[in-house]
Formats: C-alpha cells, structure tokens, sequence
C-alpha cells in the first residue's frame, strides 16, 4: 500500500526557521530521471501547485507533485545538520540502492 511520505518536526522546524511560509513558499520534494543512479531528488523552495499533494505541520508546507508521489511513497523527509552541511534529507525504503551525493537513487 502506498502512502504519503512523513515529514519530520526537525524538517518543519527548519522550514519555520527559513521563513518558508512567510514568503508564500513551500518545500518541494520532486524526483526526475537523471542523476548517477537513474534518478534524482529535487528539493527547492516553490509556490504550491494545485495537483500537489501538501503536507503541514507547524505552520509550513512541503509538497509533492502526482508524477513524483508514487516513488516517494512511505519516504521520510528530514533535515540534517552534520559537520558536513546543513540539508534537507530524504529516507526512501523504494530506493534499492543510492549514490554517494545523497541526491540520487535508483529503483
């Protein structure tokens, strides 16, 4: 059964921060064919479209398009702040194997 991906409160928390919903933007979490394993994620800051699916929480959105909601069905959408970098990371059990840039993936 497929179901939404599930955002993190930290994910949301940074999306406050940012002043995301201020600005009349929304976390956009997309997949695209490309990338070093077959496809790729694309997250950016977007105006939500009227097909998207809308998850809030804590007074923010992150969308999913319909073309990209089935690949990311059951997928976790979290930030992460580590030594490296602070960014938004994307938990996919539908992934079979990921390259070393975090971005991309393949089915």
């Amino acid at each position: 059964m497929q179901l939404p991906p599930k955002v993190t409160d930290r994910a949301f928390a940074r999306l406050a921060e940012i002043g995301a919903a201020r600005q009349g933007k929304a976390l956009r979490v997309a997949v695209e064919g490309g990338g070093c394993s077959g496809f790729q994620y694309l997250i950016d800051l977007d105006t939500p479209k009227e097909d998207d699916l809308v998850l809030e929480g804590n007074g923010e959105k992150v969308v999913v398009d319909a073309v990209s909601l089935p690949f990311l069905s059951n997928a976790v959408i979290d930030f992460s702040q580590e030594l490296i970098g602070a960014r938004f990371v994307i938990d996919n059990p539908n992934a079979t194997s990921s390259c070393g840039c975090g971005t991309s993936f393949s089915i």
